[in-house]
């Protein structure tokens, strides 16, 4: 985990050096391995060997509710136990499938990661919950179940549930070198987002809890020096503390916080030892640590933001349940060119990626500070071309003039509500300007690092955030990347609504993207990429069930 946490400057003097060392360019990538013994690779599974093992229940199907039905509360409410609490953590951050080519076979997750190597790590803190164990426990996907790392007899007080989260840095440096922070912490996003939608399933609300980077190390067991010694390859195996999530249910109280919370595990039993991630690494990339460092200072999460008022989300055009949209998301490989979406669906997603007092949105609370650079390519009835959208009423103004004001190219901008009766005029939807198709393919492409899902899917964009004032301090970077990673969540899972699929880009070529736009200077940073189109299924690699081990028990 990262060294003691710096000062706020000193913090954002890393962060920002950092982002700029760690940029991708035409000329030259990040730094990163020269090469990938895949036979090799970090282990994607930790497990606590002697700690006490509880199986859950694969019990989502119980309280499977339409997806359109998801900003409504369940007819009856849903009581934390065993049962509910299982189902919460399979949809978060459960396997969804296994897939198998010749013979290579690996799991899929309800929570996408960047190059699927999950450095995510989730942890149960509860006490008073029936059928939990109340203490500190860790979820172990691969067989759904908690392995008790801190248990204590239940209190006497109202009950309460907290989710932690801590990430395993090494799984993703591994593969994308010095820039792998960047993709844990949208890694982060990305399971927050998924906790959330797991979570408003059940009627219930995540809600993050101020908790500096040291006491939250503590409260998971993460700076225990026998479980985690110093080592010349320590660096591979100790996990950063990222967050604490309190869920918000019926009888539910929130959790001690702080130093009580810390005194109250300090009297547990704490037991198990962890699982090596990887016994020999061939690189280490020091830009990380530091950066970890800088960032880790912990910030108390404002009051709940105040959402501005916006129109009800029209219905999608899927009936599937959100169980089911949860399981059945994938990270497209390849999209077909041939195929469209349709306008309604366009300005539907983009429209549920508005905050809103609903999931997932309460489990970010902090003003907006990412906004969306698009390349409309296939979508019926719009020209293609560069739009923009800017995810906050306030930031607009602003966001739309630094957009190359004095580029000729984009000197008949203009709202979208102006020509389309169709787009709601509450999107805030921007046309910068018209190009023609196969243009705006090779500009797309190029800038995600030359991928074809960039220019052969309906859009593309790219996520344009507020940089200057979010690493103001050294934690904003942290949550600026978080932020990114939850609108992807969305993105992942209206696709799916919408009938098509998206998929992540974490590789593009920062400073030409902001170029392209007419973007000079540090305050606004492109932080994250994603595409969303048609897919095209590989019919060679076959899909297998998440716990085939369980199959009678998944009802």
């Amino acid at each position: 985990m990262s060294d003691t946490p710096q000062t706020n400057a000193a913090g954002a003097a890393v962060v920002r050096a950092y982002h700029a060392r760690t940029k991708h360019r035409f000329e030259a990538y990040a730094e990163g391995p020269g090469q990938l013994d895949w036979d090799a690779q970090p282990a994607a599974f930790r497990h606590y060997a002697g700690a006490p093992l509880s199986e859950l229940p694969l019990a989502a199907e119980r309280f499977e509710r339409p997806y359109g039905q998801l900003t409504e509360p369940p007819a009856s409410p849903v009581a934390p136990d065993l049962h509910s609490v299982g189902a919460l953590l399979e949809l978060a951050f459960g396997l969804s499938a296994w897939k198998t080519w010749g013979p290579s076979r690996w799991a899929l997750r309800c929570n996408p990661s960047s190059g699927n190597l999950h450095p995510v790590e989730a942890w149960l803190l509860s006490d008073g919950i029936a059928g939990i164990a109340s203490g500190l426990q860790h979820y172990d996907p691969e067989n759904h179940a908690l392995e008790g790392r801190a248990l204590k007899p239940p209190g006497l007080a109202a009950p309460w549930l907290a989710v932690g989260l801590s990430s395993v840095m090494w799984r993703e440096a591994w593969k994308y070198g010095e820039r792998a922070f960047r993709y844990c912490q949208l890694d982060v996003g990305h399971a927050v987002g998924a906790l959330a939608y797991a979570a408003a399933l059940l009627g219930w609300e995540i809600r993050p809890l101020p908790l500096a980077a040291g006491q939250l190390a503590h409260c998971l067991g993460l700076d225990r020096p026998a479980d985690f010694p110093p080592s010349r390859y320590a660096f591979t195996e100790t996990e950063e503390p990222e967050i604490l999530l309190a869920v918000r249910g019926p009888g539910l109280s929130l959790p001690p916080l702080g130093a009580a919370l810390a005194s109250w595990l300090d009297s547990a039993d704490w037991q198990g030892q962890p699982s090596r991630i990887d016994a020999s690494p061939g690189y280490r990339w020091p830009a990380i640590d530091q950066v970890a460092a800088a960032s880790g200072e912990a910030i108390s999460p404002p009051a709940i933001a105040e959402f501005p008022p916006r129109p009800a989300l029209p219905p999608p055009v899927t009936a599937a349940g959100t169980a089911q949209l949860i399981r059945q998301r994938r990270s497209a490989q390849r999209f077909d060119p041939k195929c469209s979406l349709a306008k309604a669906s366009f300005y539907r997603l983009l429209d549920a990626l508005l905050p809103r007092p609903q999931a997932p949105w309460p489990a970010h609370p902090t003003p907006p500070r990412i906004h969306l650079l698009l390349f409309v390519l296939r979508v019926d009835g719009l020209p293609s071309g560069l739009y923009l959208l800017p995810r906050s009423p306030v930031a607009a103004p602003d966001l739309a003039a630094a957009l190359a004001p004095a580029d000729e190219r984009f000197a008949g901008r203009r709202a979208v509500a102006d020509f389309d009766q169709d787009c709601p005029a509450h999107l805030g939807l921007i046309q910068l300007a018209e190009m023609n198709l196969q243009e705006l393919q090779r500009l797309a492409r190029s800038l995600s690092c030359h991928q074809d899902i960039a220019a052969t899917s309906a859009f593309s964009l790219g996520m344009l955030g507020e940089f200057a004032d979010a690493t103001a301090d050294g934690h904003g970077y942290r949550e600026l990347l978080r932020e990114a990673g939850l609108v992807g969540q969305v993105l992942y899972l209206e696709a799916e609504a919408a009938g098509v699929r998206g998929t992540g880009i974490g590789c593009f070529f920062d400073d030409p993207v902001h170029q392209a736009f007419g973007l000079s200077g540090n305050r606004y940073q492109s932080v994250y990429h994603f595409t969303v189109g048609t897919p095209i299924n590989d019919a060679r690699i076959e899909t297998g069930p998440p716990y085939p081990q369980r199959q009678k028990d998944h009802r």
